[in-house]
């Protein structure tokens, strides 16, 4: 059991052994107010948007050291979508200096959201072949069961082989995701639900620890969300 301990501390700590301290002060910073945005978004709170913006002005910078190119291009898109939803949800909307409320996607908006899904995944692959980290030579479906048998291999290294593949998933949604908190719309929470399950071993075994960590934090506070706005979206809707 203690052995069992220090494995799971010396595998968090190893990959910042080589780590500038202002990488890891930056990455613990940037993970911190990434958690306090989204407590925010699950209040409701516009402040979800420039602590937000903060956050992954941040994760820029540091995924173009790590070279970590589908989470580089979710963090330059959460930051535009997060202008984008601060402008939404600050403006007013009737005379009663109302501001949008939280509602659920109509079939428009389910078909926008699974358009942002599909466009963004095929421009994740696409970079990932040009860049060579992703095979050239697999089909839809062959990439699906590679992908599945490297994720239940049981080993590590052959795992790390398929993380493009979970990266192009979590980075469709996540753009997705984004689009549908932008205008309040309650299945954002679904999304982010699917990209944090994903994202937690993700970046573990890619060896980002405290953003690890800062995924777990996620999910539970985007189950906890999706209950408070469905709560909300029904209060509104009764009254």
């Amino acid at each position: 059991m203690i052995f069992a301990s220090v494995d799971i501390i010396n595998f968090f700590l190893k990959p910042y052994e080589e780590a500038s301290v202002l990488n890891i002060f930056l990455e613990f910073i940037a993970a911190l107010l990434g958690v306090v945005s989204v407590f925010f978004a699950k209040k409701e709170n516009i402040l979800v948007f420039p602590t937000g913006i903060i956050s992954t002005g941040l994760y820029v910078y540091l995924l173009s050291q790590w070279s970590l190119y589908g989470d580089l291009i979710i963090n330059i898109y959460y930051t535009l979508m997060s202008i984008y939803g601060w402008y939404m949800w600050s403006k007013i909307i009737d005379d009663k200096d109302r501001h949008i409320p939280i509602t659920k996607s109509n079939k428009k908006d389910k078909l926008k959201a699974f358009g942002i899904f599909a466009f963004t995944s095929v421009f994740v692959i696409a970079v990932y072949r040009f860049y060579d980290v992703m095979p050239n030579n697999l089909g839809f479906t062959e990439s699906v069961n590679y992908a599945f048998e490297k994720i239940t291999s049981g080993n590590l290294t052959e795992f790390r082989k398929a993380t493009p593949f979970m990266d192009t998933f979590t980075t469709g949604a996540a753009f997705a995701a984004m689009w549908l908190m932008a205008n309040k719309k309650l299945e954002n929470w679904t999304f982010w639900i699917a990209v944090n399950i994903v994202s937690v071993p993700l970046y573990f075994v890619k060896g980002y620890g405290f953003t690890g960590i800062q995924y777990a934090i996620f999910l539970i506070l985007a189950i906890l969300g999706y209950k408070e706005w469905k709560n909300k979206f029904r209060k509104e809707n009764i009254s």
